[in-house]
């Protein structure tokens, strides 16, 4: 695998989160409540069905000749990415969905603050699951194509892109300057270019973990997925909207993996 084809693999989904946050300059209202469930049930579709057909069913065919224990690397890899976003949850202050802030000054910049930082910590695994499977290919693996791979950072991509905007567009309508908001949505999704390098450059020196690795970005995708997106595409009325997107996120994620794997 060439060094440009990973290095673009690693930029695309951050690519994603920038266009996304670049909706500040052509729209001038925050995202409306439906449309935002709608984006997040998308983006949480796009998710799981990375996690489970970019991730776990690699991690469960690379570890095939342990016979019926082939489960256990994805198992305890699964665990780790779990346990792992549970410490970060812990230890990072953020804003959690459905959460609610005064409304002095104070309370705003805190609020954005801890939004920032909210969307900032659910593109950690992303990166670091777009850095295992290009590792994987790089590894010479038969199971992780360079298709796949492709396929994977495109749907991130696609899933960050509303993200982007619903960081930028709020910050904007708190007060915060366009060229601001858009410099934070942006930072938001810095994290998922470095983390994806280190992960590409660790998982390269202990390529008989990537099963491990494969099922640990995974379960940590999940965790945000769970612990974040389904509760803040359910709240309300009308929730239903966001598990229709959700179903069309996991759909064109797969339609993606199988076309491009």
């Amino acid at each position: 695998m060439r060094v440009s084809a990973a290095f673009w693999g690693l930029l695309i989904p951050f690519l994603g989160t920038a266009a996304g946050s670049a909706c500040v300059f052509f729209l001038r209202r925050s995202l409306s409540d439906a449309l935002r469930r709608s984006l997040t049930g998308f983006a949480a579709g796009v998710m799981t069905a990375a996690s489970v057909w970019s991730l776990i069913v690699p991690a469960i065919e690379q570890s095939s000749g342990m016979g019926r224990w082939a489960f256990l690397p994805a198992f305890i890899g699964f665990w780790c990415g779990i346990l792992f976003l549970l410490l970060l949850d812990r230890l990072i202050p953020h804003l959690h969905a459905g959460a609610e802030q005064a409304e002095g000054p104070k309370s705003r910049l805190k609020r954005t603050t801890m939004m920032v930082l909210a969307v900032t910590l659910h593109n950690i695994p992303e990166g670091m699951a777009v850095g295992i499977v290009y590792a994987g290919v790089r590894s010479g693996s038969a199971l992780i194509t360079a298709g796949g791979a492709l396929s994977l950072a495109l749907g991130i991509a696609i899933q960050n892109f509303p993200e982007g905007a619903i960081i930028s567009l709020p910050l904007c309508a708190e007060g915060k300057s366009k060229a601001a908001s858009f410099g934070l949505g942006v930072l938001s999704g810095a994290v998922e270019p470095v983390f994806g390098l280190l992960t590409l450059l660790a998982a390269g020196i202990i390529g008989p973990a990537m099963p491990y690795l494969l099922s640990f970005a995974a379960g940590a995708m999940l965790y945000v997925v769970v612990e974040e997106l389904i509760p803040e595409m359910s709240a309300g009325e009308h929730s239903n909207i966001g598990t229709v997107f959700f179903a069309v996120g996991f759909s064109v994620m797969m339609a993606l993996d199988v076309a491009l794997g």
